[in-house]
């Protein structure tokens, strides 16, 4: 489940919350804007490309490419 706490500024992820997708659940609705969906690199962290909105895999999430 999405961690609506952030840790240092980023949405906390876990392997069932992926894949990724922004705006994520916990975001109200009058801040919508078109879903898209996040490619998590290697270093697990992604950015929102229209909002901004951070996300980080929680440590020991294990994260398989497509």
């Amino acid at each position: 489940m999405i961690d609506v706490k952030h840790d240092a500024a980023a949405v906390l992820l876990e392997g069932r919350d992926l894949p990724a997708y922004c705006p994520n659940p916990a975001m109200p609705v009058w801040s919508s804007h078109p879903r898209v969906f996040l490619e998590i690199p290697a270093d697990g962290q992604a950015k929102c490309p229209y909002c901004g909105t951070s996300y980080r895999l929680k440590p020991g999430t294990v994260h398989k490419a497509h």
